[in-house]
């Protein structure tokens, strides 16, 4: 899974609401579990370490889709649902943001305590990463987010962000110990922010030069750029357009969820009776837990499983994410009992509809998309950021429109 990308990740501010940061981290760690479940403790780590399953990740949680807080948010939910369960998972996470990055050191080293791992090591890398992102790589963005995911086979992942006051923009860095294998050539699973052109990067794979002739008191460093395999492109702007979108993959989602005869067959894939507008969040969480890294090139599209906090493209609709949260618990419950046909149904469910997209290549119509998810806001309990400020709520739209 590791590859190397760039994004603009706008700044956004504003706190996440308690109404939906409780059900980001319930979410969270629902679908964590069945990756781990799925691919193990390994292939969660790997899925983190994935700038593109990290942002597409955060958007079916019902953040805003492409900015910045992606990163804090699904971070500090993850950190409160799966810390409590490190028993039973194996997974703890240190760090966080600010004064909570601080602790990182100490965290690894209470979790070493009791693991058996060596944490002095495990507090250094938390050091050479976070000063690697920080000064070795000379491109203008200062970490405010430090968040180390360790395993207790002391495999890790590090998700960190940080922020340029010039442009407001973010920068991800993205790191796993499983595609480490030097800390000062080329370490990073991805770094994503804004192409800036020529940087400074000192743990470039060509910077050896570089790096001889610091050690040497040379006072000119050889200057490299880093090399961009792919671009995952956030714009400043709030709403989410059809061009951010493969509306092929969101019409197979769309015809799983709506038409009647697919419909039926997904519910009995998943062994529950289930409605349209559910199986549509469904069929998206189940491609996030399943999908191949390709899958994850437009993620701007899983924002159509629970909208967005700022009401882009829709606001998030309670109703719809309380029921998929619960039919995700079922299946984990069931697992746990020992009957694994319900969490199956996800991998039944994730086939089909990328079987309905290569054989009835249904392109979903983005504009009557979104005025049906308007339409159906305020029946399913539509909710933003804004309605805690201010219970008005506007007119629901008269027109409905096919989704095809």
């Amino acid at each position: 899974m590791a590859r190397s990308g760039t994004a603009d990740l706008p700044l956004h501010g504003g706190r996440v609401p308690a109404w939906l940061a409780t059900r980001m981290t319930e979410l969270g760690t629902a679908i964590a579990e069945h990756v781990i479940v799925d691919s193990g403790v390994s292939g969660f780590l790997s899925r983190l370490s994935d700038p593109f399953w990290f942002q597409a990740f955060g958007a079916v949680m019902g953040m805003d889709w492409h900015s910045s807080g992606i990163t804090t948010s699904v971070m500090g939910a993850l950190k409160r649902g799966l810390n409590p369960r490190f028993s039973e998972l194996g997974l703890a996470i240190c760090g966080g943001r600010g004064r909570h990055s601080l602790r990182t050191p100490q965290e690894l080293r209470a979790f070493a305590m009791r693991t058996g791992l060596n944490g002095e090591a495990l507090a250094r890398t938390s050091r050479l990463t976070a000063r690697v992102d920080n000064n070795a790589i000379a491109d203008g963005y200062q970490l405010y987010l430090h968040s180390f995911v360790i395993a207790k086979s002391g495999e890790w992942a590090i998700v960190q962000q940080g922020m340029n006051s010039a442009n407001r923009l973010a920068r991800r860095y993205h790191w796993h110990s499983a595609t480490v294998n030097n800390f000062v050539t080329e370490p990073h699973t991805a770094i994503i922010g804004k192409n800036q052109g020529t940087i400074l990067n000192l743990v470039d794979a060509r910077a050896g030069g570089a790096q001889d002739a610091l050690l040497t008191i040379v006072k000119e460093p050889l200057e490299t750029s880093l090399q961009e395999a792919r671009k995952l492109i956030m714009p400043a702007r709030h709403d989410v357009r059809a061009q951010d979108i493969d509306l092929k993959r969101l019409g197979a989602v769309l015809a799983v969820a709506h038409e009647r005869e697919l419909r039926d067959f997904a519910s009995l894939l998943l062994v529950e009776g289930l409605g349209a507008r559910t199986l549509q969040s469904l069929a998206l969480i189940a491609e996030v837990v399943h999908g191949a890294p390709s899958r994850f090139s437009d993620p701007a599209r899983f924002s159509f499983a629970h909208g967005g906090k700022d009401g882009r493209p829709f606001p998030v609709p309670i109703k719809t994410y309380d029921e998929t949260l619960a039919v995700l618990r079922r299946s984990l419950e069931s697992a746990r009992l020992g009957n694994t046909e319900k969490i199956a149904g996800f991998k039944r469910l994730d086939r089909l509809t990328r079987s309905v997209e290569n054989i009835l290549h249904p392109f979903a119509d983005f504009r009557a998309t979104l005025e049906h998810e308007q339409q159906i806001s305020d029946a399913l309990a539509g909710r933003t950021v804004f309605d805690d400020a201010s219970k008005t709520r506007r007119p629901a739209r008269l027109r409905q429109r096919s989704l095809f």
